[in-house]
């Protein structure tokens, strides 16, 4: 059964959000609040007022993703994270945001996007596309419309699920092709990411030459960080495509030269998306997300997901700083997800040793994907703990070696079967050390972390379903949408 559903009679989503009876409503009681009905006015006096919307996504964040990147920041760099550092604003608006899907508690990304994107649920695997069939118009389709700038910028495929949430229609995710197509077709404004394979004639499956159609429409095609860094200040669009799948792993990127020379960091294709979407005199709608995060979850890989939520947090820092010169800007910090709910665990007498561990990280070299794609079934043990060693500085254990060789032959069984697979147990080998755990490689459930500030941000309550953030940004801008 679904978990939900769209029907209009949804306490009349539109008037319900705009009235801003979320952040009123003690939930379950429905009873207004002195405050609520003084934020119902702001609200609407606010409504219009954003010229631009940037909108930052962590993908599969757990709320211990947030915590430990801040701890690794305040431990190595004396500093807090520019997102625990939004809660020190006065004009920040920060609450749990309720992500199920349609037909789920647990969601996709694809479904997760797309409930910020059309404003409704719609099932796992889709891209704004209804359970009979509906299509909902996107919400960059819907702002450029309206004469504004349009733009993704990502570490995944630039046709991977959560940016085709802002700006596609199709009835599968992995449907890429026809996602890279729409684009062009929709002709949004900046484009940046990863996925080479769906836009080259040499590497899609039906061997058309996507990048010499986006040249056709006059756009600036680049494919390295230099000339990302030199195209011209001009009224033509941009796509920026730097790896054949998903951009490398942040920590794999900082320590090889290929990568730094070639690749741009999030944050820096965010400051080049900005730089061009505010030449729009009507402004903008940019999505930023930092996908990796999640794949890293997945992989239990504690260095992958540390430096990328870092790298997704100097992100923030660029929109943060970019909306304080520009205060008709609202910008909305979020993910769509939890993922394997990683945390640091205590250790040691009094739990001292925990500081200890944690800081080990801080040395690492390479990320677990690294470590495994120089490993097979026939690797020694010798083998293993030498390219362990290479990429973390930590010798494990002879026996702990044979756990992960057993996981590469798939004959080691952990009680919990999902934690069986190489990844997973490499994951635990190293907690030994970090003291950082996982209690899966999955999505999860979790209530998840959502902040805002700008014109508009006063309709995000402390407590929000996915699909009213839709409302929130067409609102805030004075966007026009379909009646519903």
């Amino acid at each position: 059964m679904p978990t939900t559903d769209n029907k209009k009679t949804d306490i009349a989503r539109r008037t319900f959000l705009r009235t801003g009876a979320v952040s009123a409503v003690f939930l379950g009681s429905g009873i207004w609040t002195t405050d609520a009905l003084r934020a119902a006015t702001v609200a609407e006096k606010t409504k219009g007022e954003a010229r631009n919307v940037i909108f930052l996504v962590s993908d599969g964040m757990s709320s211990g993703t947030l915590t430990l990147a801040d701890v690794m920041l305040r431990r190595r760099d004396g500093r807090m994270s520019h997102w625990i550092k939004l809660y020190d604003r006065p004009d920040i608006r920060r609450g749990l945001m309720d992500m199920a899907s349609l037909d789920s508690v647990v969601t996709d990304s694809a479904a997760a996007a797309s409930s910020w994107g059309c404003g409704y649920r719609i099932h796992n695997g889709g891209v704004n596309w209804g359970p009979n069939d509906e299509q909902y118009t996107p919400v960059l389709k819907y702002f450029r419309d309206a004469g504004k700038g349009t733009g993704l910028v990502t570490t995944t495929r630039i046709t991977h699920a959560t940016p085709a949430g802002f700006a596609a229609n199709v009835p599968q995710r992995a449907m890429e092709d026809a996602i890279a197509e729409q684009y062009l077709e929709r002709k949004y404004d900046v484009l940046l990411g990863g996925g080479n394979r769906f836009y080259n004639k040499e590497l899609r499956s039906d061997g058309h030459d996507l990048y010499a159609d986006y040249k056709a429409a006059d756009y600036h095609v680049v494919r390295k960080k230099q000339y990302l860094f030199n195209v011209p200040r001009d009224d033509k669009r941009l796509l920026g495509v730097f790896y054949d799948d998903h951009v490398p792993y942040t920590l794999d990127h900082i320590n090889t030269r290929e990568y730094r020379e070639n690749i741009p960091t999030l944050a820096e294709m965010t400051q080049i998306a900005l730089n061009r979407l505010s030449r729009n005199r009507n402004g903008f709608i940019m999505q930023v997300e930092g996908g990796r995060v999640d794949h890293a979850a997945h992989g239990n890989d504690v260095g992958g997901l540390i430096y990328d939520q870092i790298a997704f947090d100097d992100a923030v820092g660029v929109a943060v700083e970019f909306a304080e010169e520009h205060p008709d800007t609202l910008v909305i910090v979020t993910t769509d997800h939890g993922n394997a709910n990683p945390g640091l665990n205590a250790q040691g007498p009094g739990y001292r040793d925990s500081n200890i561990h944690f800081d080990r990280i801080q040395k690492f070299k390479y990320t677990n994907s690294w470590i495994l794609e120089g490993l097979n079934r026939e690797s020694g043990i010798g083998t293993i703990r030498e390219r362990i060693e290479e990429a973390t500085g930590l010798q494990i254990r002879v026996e702990e070696a044979i756990l992960l060789l057993k996981a590469l032959h798939g004959t080691y069984d952990a009680p919990y079967a999902m934690m069986s697979r190489p990844g997973m147990v490499l994951g635990q080998i190293l907690a030994n050390y970090t003291s950082v755990s996982w209690i899966g490689s999955a999505h999860t459930a979790d209530y998840v972390e959502v902040a805002a500030f700008g014109p508009g941000s006063e309709a995000i309550g402390a407590f929000t379903k996915n699909t009213q953030l839709f409302d929130v940004m067409t609102e805030a801008a004075g966007v026009k949408v379909d009646v519903r």
